[in-house]
Protein backbone atom coordinates (compact mmCIF):
# COMPACT_ATOMS: atom_id res chain seq x y z
CA UNK A 1 0.00 0.00 0.00
CA UNK A 2 1.11 3.53 -0.88
CA UNK A 3 1.95 5.44 1.64
CA UNK A 4 -1.06 8.35 1.76
CA UNK A 5 -0.40 11.98 0.45
CA UNK A 6 -3.06 13.58 2.40
CA UNK A 7 -3.36 15.11 5.05
CA UNK A 8 -5.72 17.96 6.85
CA UNK A 9 -3.76 21.09 6.97
CA UNK A 10 -5.19 23.68 9.27
CA UNK A 11 -3.80 27.33 8.10
CA UNK A 12 -5.20 29.56 11.02
CA UNK A 13 -3.55 27.37 13.35
CA UNK A 14 0.06 26.87 11.56
CA UNK A 15 0.08 30.59 10.82
CA UNK A 16 -0.92 31.22 14.50
CA UNK A 17 2.01 28.47 15.72
CA UNK A 18 4.59 30.54 13.98
CA UNK A 19 4.33 33.96 14.35
CA UNK A 20 7.50 33.52 16.53
CA UNK A 21 9.48 32.25 13.53
CA UNK A 22 11.25 33.81 11.03
CA UNK A 23 10.62 33.20 7.13
CA UNK A 24 13.90 31.01 6.74
CA UNK A 25 12.55 29.27 10.13
CA UNK A 26 9.29 28.42 8.97
CA UNK A 27 10.31 27.14 5.47
CA UNK A 28 11.99 24.08 7.97
CA UNK A 29 8.82 23.98 10.07
CA UNK A 30 6.95 23.20 7.69
CA UNK A 31 9.48 20.93 5.89
CA UNK A 32 9.67 19.13 8.67
CA UNK A 33 6.47 18.23 8.94
CA UNK A 34 5.77 16.77 5.86
CA UNK A 35 8.81 14.51 6.01
CA UNK A 36 6.89 13.57 9.61
CA UNK A 37 3.83 12.59 7.70
CA UNK A 38 6.00 11.14 5.22
CA UNK A 39 8.40 9.31 6.64
CA UNK A 40 7.67 9.01 10.56
CA UNK A 41 9.44 10.44 13.67
CA UNK A 42 12.93 12.24 12.48
CA UNK A 43 15.99 11.16 13.45
CA UNK A 44 18.95 13.91 14.10
CA UNK A 45 20.39 12.59 10.46
CA UNK A 46 17.27 12.88 8.70
CA UNK A 47 17.01 16.72 10.07
CA UNK A 48 19.82 17.79 9.29
CA UNK A 49 20.57 16.01 6.10
CA UNK A 50 16.94 17.72 5.09
CA UNK A 51 17.14 21.11 6.42
CA UNK A 52 20.59 21.49 7.60
CA UNK A 53 21.18 23.43 10.79
CA UNK A 54 17.38 23.80 12.55
CA UNK A 55 17.07 26.85 15.15
CA UNK A 56 16.36 26.30 18.89
CA UNK A 57 12.92 28.02 18.06
CA UNK A 58 12.18 25.41 15.46
CA UNK A 59 12.98 21.84 17.25
CA UNK A 60 10.70 23.62 20.11
CA UNK A 61 7.88 22.86 18.07
CA UNK A 62 8.99 19.35 18.14
CA UNK A 63 9.03 16.53 21.18
CA UNK A 64 11.41 13.66 21.86
CA UNK A 65 9.91 10.16 21.31
CA UNK A 66 11.10 6.56 23.47
CA UNK A 67 13.80 6.05 20.25
CA UNK A 68 15.39 10.15 21.12
CA UNK A 69 13.54 10.79 17.52
CA UNK A 70 11.48 14.33 16.58
CA UNK A 71 7.84 14.88 16.32
CA UNK A 72 5.27 17.10 16.08
CA UNK A 73 2.40 15.90 18.84
CA UNK A 74 -0.44 17.46 16.74
CA UNK A 75 0.60 16.07 13.33
CA UNK A 76 0.89 12.78 15.00
CA UNK A 77 -2.56 13.35 15.97
CA UNK A 78 -3.80 14.58 12.69
CA UNK A 79 -2.34 11.28 10.82
CA UNK A 80 -3.80 9.10 13.27
CA UNK A 81 -7.42 10.55 12.07
CA UNK A 82 -6.49 10.58 8.75
CA UNK A 83 -6.07 6.96 8.73
CA UNK A 84 -9.25 6.41 10.87
CA UNK A 85 -11.01 8.57 8.34
CA UNK A 86 -9.95 5.89 5.56
CA UNK A 87 -10.49 2.92 7.67
CA UNK A 88 -14.31 3.72 8.30
CA UNK A 89 -14.42 4.24 4.43
CA UNK A 90 -12.94 0.90 3.67
CA UNK A 91 -14.88 -0.93 6.11
CA UNK A 92 -18.09 1.25 5.17
CA UNK A 93 -16.65 -0.06 1.67
CA UNK A 94 -16.25 -3.63 2.45
CA UNK A 95 -19.92 -3.71 3.78
CA UNK A 96 -21.66 -2.36 0.65
CA UNK A 97 -21.60 1.11 1.88
CA UNK A 98 -24.05 3.10 3.63
CA UNK A 99 -27.74 1.47 4.08
CA UNK A 100 -30.26 2.75 1.84
CA UNK A 101 -33.19 5.04 3.32
CA UNK A 102 -36.07 3.71 3.69
CA UNK A 103 -37.87 6.78 1.36
CA UNK A 104 -34.75 5.60 -1.69
CA UNK A 105 -35.55 4.11 -4.88
CA UNK A 106 -34.57 0.81 -5.50
CA UNK A 107 -31.96 2.25 -8.23
CA UNK A 108 -30.54 4.17 -5.25
CA UNK A 109 -31.64 7.25 -6.26
CA UNK A 110 -33.50 9.54 -3.36
CA UNK A 111 -36.78 10.87 -3.67
CA UNK A 112 -35.26 14.35 -2.10
CA UNK A 113 -33.52 16.96 -2.81
CA UNK A 114 -29.57 16.29 -3.58
CA UNK A 115 -27.11 17.04 -1.14
CA UNK A 116 -24.32 18.98 -1.25
CA UNK A 117 -20.66 17.19 -1.23
CA UNK A 118 -19.88 16.30 2.42
CA UNK A 119 -16.05 17.37 3.13
CA UNK A 120 -13.60 15.12 4.52
CA UNK A 121 -14.81 16.16 8.20
CA UNK A 122 -18.34 15.69 7.44
CA UNK A 123 -17.94 12.14 6.33
CA UNK A 124 -15.56 11.81 9.86
CA UNK A 125 -18.40 12.60 11.94
CA UNK A 126 -21.03 10.52 9.73
CA UNK A 127 -18.58 7.15 10.41
CA UNK A 128 -18.37 8.30 13.93
CA UNK A 129 -21.61 8.01 14.74
CA UNK A 130 -22.23 4.51 13.31
CA UNK A 131 -21.77 1.49 16.28
CA UNK A 132 -18.48 -0.22 15.90
CA UNK A 133 -16.19 2.51 15.33
CA UNK A 134 -13.62 2.62 17.77
CA UNK A 135 -12.60 5.61 19.86
CA UNK A 136 -9.75 8.06 18.81
CA UNK A 137 -6.31 6.89 20.25
CA UNK A 138 -5.93 10.92 20.48
CA UNK A 139 -9.00 10.73 22.68
CA UNK A 140 -7.57 8.56 25.93
CA UNK A 141 -4.24 10.07 24.91
CA UNK A 142 -5.87 14.07 26.13
CA UNK A 143 -7.69 12.71 28.78
CA UNK A 144 -4.80 10.64 30.50
CA UNK A 145 -3.13 13.58 30.86
CA UNK A 146 0.29 12.35 31.19
CA UNK A 147 1.93 12.91 27.33
CA UNK A 148 5.48 10.53 28.21
CA UNK A 149 6.60 7.50 27.35
CA UNK A 150 6.26 5.25 24.43
CA UNK A 151 3.62 6.81 22.19
CA UNK A 152 3.36 4.13 19.32
CA UNK A 153 3.56 1.05 21.87
CA UNK A 154 0.37 2.91 23.38
CA UNK A 155 -1.19 3.16 20.41
CA UNK A 156 -0.80 -0.43 18.99
CA UNK A 157 -2.00 -1.50 22.30
CA UNK A 158 -4.93 1.10 22.06
CA UNK A 159 -6.01 -0.28 18.57
CA UNK A 160 -5.58 -3.44 19.27
CA UNK A 161 -8.66 -3.12 22.08
CA UNK A 162 -12.46 -4.00 21.73
CA UNK A 163 -14.77 -1.21 21.83
CA UNK A 164 -16.36 -2.00 25.03
CA UNK A 165 -12.81 -1.67 26.58
CA UNK A 166 -12.05 1.52 25.15
CA UNK A 167 -15.29 2.54 26.26
CA UNK A 168 -15.06 1.14 29.85
CA UNK A 169 -11.27 2.93 30.24
CA UNK A 170 -13.05 6.70 28.99
CA UNK A 171 -15.50 5.81 31.45
CA UNK A 172 -13.25 4.87 34.56
CA UNK A 173 -10.80 7.03 33.88
CA UNK A 174 -11.96 9.85 35.54
CA UNK A 175 -12.15 8.56 38.92
CA UNK A 176 -9.00 6.66 38.08
CA UNK A 177 -7.19 9.85 38.05
CA UNK A 178 -8.51 11.21 41.07
CA UNK A 179 -7.98 8.40 43.41
CA UNK A 180 -4.22 9.04 42.45
CA UNK A 181 -2.82 11.68 45.73
CA UNK A 182 0.16 13.12 43.36
CA UNK A 183 0.46 13.42 39.60
CA UNK A 184 3.73 11.34 39.46
CA UNK A 185 2.58 8.53 41.13
CA UNK A 186 0.22 8.37 37.69
CA UNK A 187 1.42 5.28 35.86
CA UNK A 188 2.67 6.27 32.28
CA UNK A 189 0.01 5.79 29.62
CA UNK A 190 2.03 2.21 28.46
CA UNK A 191 1.84 0.63 32.05
CA UNK A 192 -2.02 1.79 32.24
CA UNK A 193 -2.70 0.02 29.29
CA UNK A 194 -0.44 -3.25 29.82
CA UNK A 195 -1.32 -3.85 33.05
CA UNK A 196 -5.57 -3.15 32.84
CA UNK A 197 -5.55 -0.77 35.59
CA UNK A 198 -9.13 0.18 34.62
CA UNK A 199 -9.76 -2.78 36.03
CA UNK A 200 -8.37 -1.27 39.48
CA UNK A 201 -10.11 -1.14 42.58
CA UNK A 202 -10.52 2.81 43.01
CA UNK A 203 -10.83 4.69 45.82
CA UNK A 204 -12.10 8.38 45.13
CA UNK A 205 -10.24 11.63 46.85
CA UNK A 206 -13.79 13.38 47.02
CA UNK A 207 -12.52 17.17 46.58
CA UNK A 208 -9.47 16.43 44.04
CA UNK A 209 -10.80 18.56 40.34
CA UNK A 210 -9.15 16.95 37.06
CA UNK A 211 -8.33 19.22 34.32
CA UNK A 212 -7.58 18.71 30.68
CA UNK A 213 -6.05 19.77 28.35
CA UNK A 214 -8.51 20.38 25.98
CA UNK A 215 -12.11 20.17 25.71
CA UNK A 216 -13.94 16.99 26.54
CA UNK A 217 -15.77 15.58 23.24
CA UNK A 218 -19.88 14.85 23.75
CA UNK A 219 -19.81 11.70 22.86
CA UNK A 220 -17.06 10.80 25.16
CA UNK A 221 -19.00 12.88 27.90
CA UNK A 222 -22.22 10.42 27.47
CA UNK A 223 -19.62 7.35 27.81
CA UNK A 224 -18.59 8.54 31.23
CA UNK A 225 -21.91 9.59 32.51
CA UNK A 226 -23.31 5.70 31.72
CA UNK A 227 -20.63 3.85 34.09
Amino acid sequence: MSKDPAILFYTGDFLNGCTDLTFEERGQYITLLCLQHQKGHLSEKTIRLSVGSVSVDVLKKFSKDENGNYFNDRMDVEIEKRQHFLDTRYFNGKKGGRPLKPNSKPNGKSNSKPKQNLSENDNEDINDNNKGVKILFSDFWELYNKKIGAKNKCIKKWDSLPLETQQKIISTMPNFISSIKDKQFQPYPETYLNQERWNDEIIIIPEKKISFDRPIPEDLKRIMAER
